[in-house]
């Protein structure tokens, strides 16, 4: 891939997940080239600037000599790489390299060409820096993740490279990479922008798509294992009230539910309406769905903006301090996903309450033909039921805290990277309840001897190749460990 002034998510998942290489573009090495000589120009000259002959944060007023502006550099990464936790998942750390080096590409931050090709090496190697998880408050940026990042490309800190965690210095040297002499700007660069936060959004919304379509899939099946009705999901009926996602929803569950021999033989039932987790599924998913596709436009600007300080004005000559390194528009993104994702995990388990209640779905209790010395699928709904709960606690928005850092200098925080990686808890939470959920309907379709629509029928025969029919009580939780990973992965959906 050739990295240019255009990144979209589908290059995100190429690069990141399916490990494509990237390189400059000339374009982009030239806006590179232009805005360093700025930086140059100011180096050369007696104007005090921020971040170039200045020191950082409340120490901004303090000038610093010609001869220590690599000093200056170096000292903020190993001052600065002081996070905590576990390590960040390997392809989190993948995508921190391509955005970091797609906002540097840009050519407002005024570094060397040789910083953004280190950047890029590093990813197609695929040698990781090793960055812990804890440490950032969303504004200036991620600045302890990315000083961890920056600090393998001076030479210290670990990378993560060939199955094992190695000096940075001898996994540089394997590869034949020189470790940067940083210059003017070029720390500063490297720290201050929304790297972390917008790499675990964006996989976030990657993976939120795979799941909310692997809910509605959900959803269609339990409609047939409940011989639910086909009415409210209608076009003109739907349309009445035409929020996008909705309409996108109900058209994919008529997609699943067509051909069902299910749905005619109980058209003279005397069953009025069902209950709102089967018939509201396109207004409900849907709003998820609308919220998915904010986070899509959110990540769009971000992945073709420049978001260090201060930024570098070529056409003018100027070197501006601003606030672009706040993370508040993906904060802000990451708490609304974070919700509507749990709420497809809320209404799901409401679904499978419904497939497991004999008063409610008609069916044997908890699934179960011989009740009483089976139990059935009884506690797989408690776990369902606790990991809803577990996502009502997870759903408090981080973006509504703030803390001021650098004696007050920094007085307003978005706690981005906090919302970005408890969505990341959220996601895998609800990918497990809907998992519960196929399960629980695959077990009801075994009990209706009509077929059902195409599509849950071709869901039910790839779940029954991983979970037998449970026709007596036997431990499953392997079982549902395999039907999770096929979820997770979208091979269900394939």
């Amino acid at each position: 891939m050739i990295l240019d002034q255009t990144l979209t998510l589908s290059d995100f998942q190429r690069v990141v997940r399916e490990f494509g290489v990237v390189e400059l573009s000339p374009a982009a090495r030239q806006r590179i080239r232009t805005a360093r000589a700025v930086i140059e120009k100011i180096v050369d000259g007696s104007a005090a600037v921020y971040g170039v002959n200045t020191g950082f944060g409340k120490f901004a007023t303090i000038g610093i000599d010609l001869a220590q502006l690599g000093q200056l550099q170096h000292n903020l990464i190993v001052s600065h790489a002081i996070g905590m936790g576990a390590p960040l998942p390997r392809e989190v750390v993948r995508g921190m390299l391509l955005l970091r080096a797609q906002s540097l590409s840009l050519g407002h931050s005024g570094v060397r060409e040789e910083v953004v090709e280190l950047l890029l090496s590093l990813l197609n190697a695929d040698a990781l820096p090793v960055i812990p998880a804890q440490g950032s408050v969303g504004a200036s940026g991620d600045l302890a993740p990315l000083a961890h990042l920056a600090l393998a490309l001076i030479g210290l800190g670990e990378l993560d490279y060939g199955g094992a965690v190695r000096s940075a210095a001898e996994v540089l040297a394997e590869l034949k990479l020189k470790p940067l002499q940083l210059q003017a700007k070029e720390g500063l660069a490297l720290i201050n922008g929304t790297q972390l936060m917008g790499s675990l959004l964006a996989l976030s919304v990657l993976d939120a798509q795979t799941l909310l379509t692997s809910a509605n899939l959900a959803a269609a099946m339990t409609v047939e294992g409940m011989r639910g009705s086909h009415q409210p999901f209608r076009d003109d009926v739907v349309r009445l009230r035409p929020h996008p996602g909705a309409l996108e929803v109900a058209a994919e569950l008529r997609f699943y539910l067509q051909g069902s021999e299910i749905a005619p033989s109980h058209a003279d039932c005397g069953r009025v309406q069902d209950a709102y987790s089967l018939r509201a599924v396109p207004q409900v998913h849907g709003a998820t769905l609308d919220v998915i596709r904010h986070a899509e436009r959110v990540l769009a600007i971000e992945f073709a903006s420049v978001t260090d300080n201060p930024l570098v004005l070529p056409e003018t000559n100027e070197v501006i301090s601003g606030g672009n390194f706040h993370g508040q528009p993906l904060a802000l993104t990451a708490d609304a996903l974070c919700v509507a994702l749990a709420e497809l995990g809320s209404i799901s388990e409401r679904r499978c309450e419904q497939l497991l209640n004999p008063a409610l779905s008609g069916l044997p209790a908890f699934l179960t033909p011989h009740g009483g010395l089976n139990s059935g699928l009884m506690i797989a709904q408690y776990t369902a039921a606790a990991l809803v709960s577990e996502n009502k606690v997870l759903c408090h928005p981080a973006s509504v805290d703030s803390i001021p850092t650098s004696a007050n200098q920094e007085d307003h925080v978005s706690m981005g990277a906090h919302a970005c990686r408890k969505l990341r808890e959220v996601l895998e939470n609800v990918f497990t309840v809907v998992s519960i959920e196929l399960l629980c309907a695959a077990q009801a379709l075994d009990f209706q001897p009509l077929t059902a629509g195409a599509g849950v029928q071709a869901a039910h025969e790839v779940i029954r190749e991983v979970v037998p029919t449970l026709a007596e009580d036997r431990y499953f939780k392997p079982e549902l460990d395999a039907l999770r990973g096929k979820v997770r992965r979208g091979e269900l959906l394939a």
